[in-house]
Protein backbone atom coordinates (compact mmCIF):
# COMPACT_ATOMS: atom_id res chain seq x y z
CA UNK A 1 0.00 0.00 0.00
CA UNK A 2 1.21 3.22 -0.99
CA UNK A 3 1.85 5.52 2.19
CA UNK A 4 -0.41 8.20 2.26
CA UNK A 5 0.73 11.87 2.34
CA UNK A 6 1.53 13.80 5.30
CA UNK A 7 2.71 10.52 6.45
CA UNK A 8 6.49 10.43 7.28
CA UNK A 9 7.97 7.45 4.99
CA UNK A 10 10.35 4.78 6.23
CA UNK A 11 13.72 4.50 4.78
CA UNK A 12 12.36 1.03 3.63
CA UNK A 13 8.84 1.63 3.13
CA UNK A 14 9.37 -0.10 -0.66
CA UNK A 15 9.96 -3.19 1.05
CA UNK A 16 7.01 -3.06 3.86
CA UNK A 17 3.49 -2.58 3.41
CA UNK A 18 0.93 -0.35 5.55
CA UNK A 19 -1.76 -2.25 7.24
CA UNK A 20 -5.22 -2.86 4.73
CA UNK A 21 -8.15 -3.47 6.87
CA UNK A 22 -11.55 -3.09 5.55
CA UNK A 23 -14.32 -0.53 6.40
CA UNK A 24 -16.62 -1.17 9.30
CA UNK A 25 -16.06 -1.07 13.13
CA UNK A 26 -12.34 -1.87 14.60
CA UNK A 27 -12.10 -2.55 18.14
CA UNK A 28 -8.50 -1.98 19.76
CA UNK A 29 -8.18 -4.13 22.59
CA UNK A 30 -5.68 -3.96 24.91
CA UNK A 31 -4.36 -4.17 28.79
CA UNK A 32 -2.91 -1.34 30.86
CA UNK A 33 0.06 -0.39 28.99
CA UNK A 34 0.13 -2.38 26.04
CA UNK A 35 0.07 0.77 23.41
CA UNK A 36 -3.79 0.44 22.32
CA UNK A 37 -4.58 3.78 22.71
CA UNK A 38 -1.58 5.21 20.62
CA UNK A 39 -2.53 2.34 18.31
CA UNK A 40 -6.47 3.52 18.23
CA UNK A 41 -5.35 7.25 17.61
CA UNK A 42 -2.45 6.60 14.94
CA UNK A 43 -4.68 4.32 13.10
CA UNK A 44 -6.96 6.58 13.42
CA UNK A 45 -4.59 9.50 11.87
CA UNK A 46 -3.03 6.84 9.13
CA UNK A 47 -7.02 6.31 7.73
CA UNK A 48 -7.32 9.84 7.44
CA UNK A 49 -4.46 10.82 5.66
CA UNK A 50 -5.15 7.67 3.38
CA UNK A 51 -7.73 9.82 2.51
CA UNK A 52 -11.01 7.94 4.49
CA UNK A 53 -14.15 10.04 5.61
CA UNK A 54 -16.65 10.03 7.65
CA UNK A 55 -14.18 8.33 10.42
CA UNK A 56 -15.08 8.16 14.40
CA UNK A 57 -12.91 7.22 17.13
CA UNK A 58 -14.86 6.14 20.40
CA UNK A 59 -12.96 6.25 23.87
CA UNK A 60 -13.59 3.81 25.68
CA UNK A 61 -11.28 3.53 28.34
CA UNK A 62 -12.62 3.96 32.02
CA UNK A 63 -9.45 3.47 34.39
CA UNK A 64 -6.19 4.59 32.89
CA UNK A 65 -6.84 8.68 33.95
CA UNK A 66 -3.17 10.03 31.59
CA UNK A 67 -3.42 7.63 28.09
CA UNK A 68 -6.96 8.16 26.51
CA UNK A 69 -8.02 8.89 23.10
CA UNK A 70 -9.48 11.93 24.30
CA UNK A 71 -6.04 13.59 24.71
CA UNK A 72 -5.88 13.80 20.77
CA UNK A 73 -8.94 15.84 20.36
CA UNK A 74 -6.98 18.68 19.24
CA UNK A 75 -5.35 16.30 16.69
CA UNK A 76 -8.32 14.05 15.81
CA UNK A 77 -10.13 17.57 14.79
CA UNK A 78 -7.69 19.17 12.81
CA UNK A 79 -7.80 15.87 10.58
CA UNK A 80 -11.57 15.63 10.51
CA UNK A 81 -12.27 13.03 12.80
CA UNK A 82 -15.56 12.86 15.32
CA UNK A 83 -14.04 12.07 18.63
CA UNK A 84 -16.53 10.71 21.04
CA UNK A 85 -15.46 10.82 24.83
CA UNK A 86 -16.15 13.16 28.07
CA UNK A 87 -15.66 16.85 27.32
CA UNK A 88 -14.78 19.76 30.24
CA UNK A 89 -15.24 18.39 33.93
CA UNK A 90 -15.84 14.96 32.66
CA UNK A 91 -12.33 14.57 30.69
CA UNK A 92 -10.75 12.88 33.52
CA UNK A 93 -13.79 10.92 35.39
CA UNK A 94 -12.40 7.71 37.03
CA UNK A 95 -15.94 6.63 37.32
CA UNK A 96 -17.48 4.50 34.38
CA UNK A 97 -18.96 7.26 31.52
CA UNK A 98 -20.48 5.17 28.91
CA UNK A 99 -21.98 7.80 26.18
CA UNK A 100 -25.18 7.23 24.80
CA UNK A 101 -23.29 8.70 21.46
CA UNK A 102 -21.12 5.43 21.24
CA UNK A 103 -24.39 3.26 20.76
CA UNK A 104 -25.30 5.70 18.24
CA UNK A 105 -22.48 5.55 16.83
CA UNK A 106 -22.38 1.48 16.48
CA UNK A 107 -26.23 1.03 15.75
CA UNK A 108 -25.04 3.87 12.40
CA UNK A 109 -22.83 1.55 10.40
CA UNK A 110 -21.81 4.40 8.49
CA UNK A 111 -18.37 5.40 7.96
CA UNK A 112 -15.66 3.85 9.90
CA UNK A 113 -15.66 3.55 13.76
CA UNK A 114 -12.70 2.61 16.24
CA UNK A 115 -13.51 1.73 19.13
CA UNK A 116 -10.48 2.45 22.34
CA UNK A 117 -11.13 -0.02 24.96
CA UNK A 118 -9.37 -0.72 28.08
CA UNK A 119 -8.49 -4.90 28.38
CA UNK A 120 -9.16 -4.57 32.24
CA UNK A 121 -12.70 -5.84 34.00
CA UNK A 122 -14.32 -2.52 33.41
CA UNK A 123 -13.45 -1.84 30.07
CA UNK A 124 -14.34 -5.43 28.79
CA UNK A 125 -17.65 -5.21 30.13
CA UNK A 126 -18.69 -1.59 28.78
CA UNK A 127 -18.10 -3.38 25.66
CA UNK A 128 -20.39 -6.06 26.92
CA UNK A 129 -23.11 -3.85 27.06
CA UNK A 130 -23.04 -2.73 23.59
CA UNK A 131 -22.47 -6.49 22.30
CA UNK A 132 -25.81 -6.73 21.14
CA UNK A 133 -25.08 -4.04 18.31
CA UNK A 134 -22.38 -5.72 16.83
CA UNK A 135 -23.22 -8.10 13.75
CA UNK A 136 -20.39 -11.00 13.03
CA UNK A 137 -18.66 -10.11 9.85
CA UNK A 138 -19.04 -6.65 10.27
CA UNK A 139 -16.39 -5.98 12.90
CA UNK A 140 -13.22 -6.51 13.55
CA UNK A 141 -11.88 -6.77 17.45
CA UNK A 142 -8.02 -7.09 17.63
CA UNK A 143 -6.00 -7.36 20.58
CA UNK A 144 -2.85 -5.56 21.40
CA UNK A 145 0.02 -7.87 22.64
CA UNK A 146 2.92 -6.32 24.59
CA UNK A 147 5.43 -9.39 25.25
CA UNK A 148 6.96 -6.57 28.00
CA UNK A 149 3.30 -6.74 30.33
CA UNK A 150 3.09 -9.20 32.70
CA UNK A 151 -0.20 -11.03 31.14
CA UNK A 152 0.77 -10.92 27.71
CA UNK A 153 4.46 -12.01 27.82
CA UNK A 154 3.87 -15.16 26.63
CA UNK A 155 1.52 -17.93 24.88
CA UNK A 156 -0.72 -19.20 27.18
CA UNK A 157 -1.37 -15.94 29.38
CA UNK A 158 -1.63 -13.74 26.19
CA UNK A 159 -4.60 -16.25 25.55
CA UNK A 160 -6.06 -16.66 29.16
CA UNK A 161 -6.33 -13.08 28.79
CA UNK A 162 -7.74 -12.93 26.01
CA UNK A 163 -10.29 -15.12 26.71
CA UNK A 164 -11.18 -13.45 30.43
CA UNK A 165 -11.90 -10.16 27.67
CA UNK A 166 -14.42 -11.87 25.51
CA UNK A 167 -16.05 -13.34 28.12
CA UNK A 168 -16.81 -10.06 29.76
CA UNK A 169 -17.25 -8.19 26.33
CA UNK A 170 -19.75 -11.04 24.92
CA UNK A 171 -17.15 -10.62 21.77
CA UNK A 172 -14.66 -13.12 19.53
CA UNK A 173 -11.18 -11.50 18.84
CA UNK A 174 -10.85 -11.46 14.85
CA UNK A 175 -6.92 -11.16 15.13
CA UNK A 176 -4.08 -9.79 16.50
CA UNK A 177 -1.53 -6.54 17.10
CA UNK A 178 1.87 -7.04 17.64
CA UNK A 179 3.18 -4.23 19.91
CA UNK A 180 6.08 -5.04 22.01
CA UNK A 181 7.72 -1.97 23.44
CA UNK A 182 8.86 -0.15 26.94
CA UNK A 183 8.55 3.04 25.85
CA UNK A 184 11.56 5.30 25.07
CA UNK A 185 13.53 2.22 26.09
CA UNK A 186 12.32 0.10 23.19
CA UNK A 187 14.91 -1.84 20.95
CA UNK A 188 14.34 -3.42 17.56
CA UNK A 189 15.11 -6.94 19.52
CA UNK A 190 11.92 -6.33 21.69
CA UNK A 191 9.84 -5.68 18.68
CA UNK A 192 11.00 -8.57 17.02
CA UNK A 193 10.50 -10.71 20.09
CA UNK A 194 6.90 -9.12 20.11
CA UNK A 195 6.66 -10.55 16.46
CA UNK A 196 7.84 -13.85 17.15
CA UNK A 197 4.71 -14.07 20.47
CA UNK A 198 2.56 -13.00 18.18
CA UNK A 199 3.18 -15.34 15.76
CA UNK A 200 2.69 -18.06 18.00
CA UNK A 201 -0.53 -16.98 19.23
CA UNK A 202 -1.53 -16.64 15.45
CA UNK A 203 -0.74 -20.05 14.76
CA UNK A 204 -2.55 -21.32 18.78
CA UNK A 205 -5.59 -19.36 18.02
CA UNK A 206 -5.66 -19.11 14.54
CA UNK A 207 -6.90 -15.76 14.50
CA UNK A 208 -4.09 -13.34 11.76
CA UNK A 209 -1.64 -11.02 12.59
CA UNK A 210 -2.75 -7.92 11.10
CA UNK A 211 -0.28 -5.48 11.94
CA UNK A 212 3.34 -4.85 13.85
CA UNK A 213 4.09 -1.43 15.62
CA UNK A 214 6.87 0.48 16.67
CA UNK A 215 8.35 3.89 16.92
CA UNK A 216 9.39 4.88 13.51
CA UNK A 217 13.17 5.51 14.56
CA UNK A 218 13.50 2.15 15.62
CA UNK A 219 11.45 0.17 12.72
CA UNK A 220 14.51 1.74 10.97
CA UNK A 221 17.32 -0.23 12.33
CA UNK A 222 14.83 -3.49 11.70
CA UNK A 223 16.18 -5.16 8.13
CA UNK A 224 12.61 -5.19 5.75
CA UNK A 225 13.63 -9.02 5.70
CA UNK A 226 12.88 -9.77 9.53
CA UNK A 227 9.52 -8.21 9.64
CA UNK A 228 6.88 -10.49 7.85
CA UNK A 229 3.61 -8.54 8.03
CA UNK A 230 2.00 -5.17 7.41
CA UNK A 231 3.76 -2.77 9.93
CA UNK A 232 2.00 0.53 11.52
CA UNK A 233 5.01 3.31 12.36
CA UNK A 234 4.32 5.28 15.76
CA UNK A 235 4.22 8.85 16.52
CA UNK A 236 3.83 9.33 20.34
CA UNK A 237 0.47 11.39 20.23
CA UNK A 238 -0.25 10.47 23.95
CA UNK A 239 1.51 12.36 26.51
CA UNK A 240 0.90 12.89 30.17
CA UNK A 241 -0.32 16.48 31.41
CA UNK A 242 3.30 17.19 32.38
CA UNK A 243 4.88 16.17 29.19
CA UNK A 244 2.87 18.59 27.36
CA UNK A 245 3.37 21.49 29.83
CA UNK A 246 7.01 21.30 29.43
CA UNK A 247 6.97 20.99 25.47
CA UNK A 248 7.90 17.28 25.74
CA UNK A 249 8.99 16.02 22.14
CA UNK A 250 7.02 13.46 20.47
CA UNK A 251 7.45 10.08 19.39
CA UNK A 252 6.27 6.68 21.09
Amino acid sequence: MIPPKGLELLSMTDSLRYPSLPAGILIIVGGFGSGKTEISVNLTRYLALSGESQITIADLDLVNPYFRSREAREEMERLGVRLIAPKGGNSYADLPILLPEIRGAVEERTGRLILDVGGDAQGSRALGSLSDLFVAGAYQMLMVINSRRPFTADVAGTIDTMRRIEMSSKLKFTGLIANSHMIDETTPEIILEGLKLARQVEKVTGLPLQFLCGKEEVLKQIPPSDIDCAVLPLTRLMLKPWERKSGFSKGI
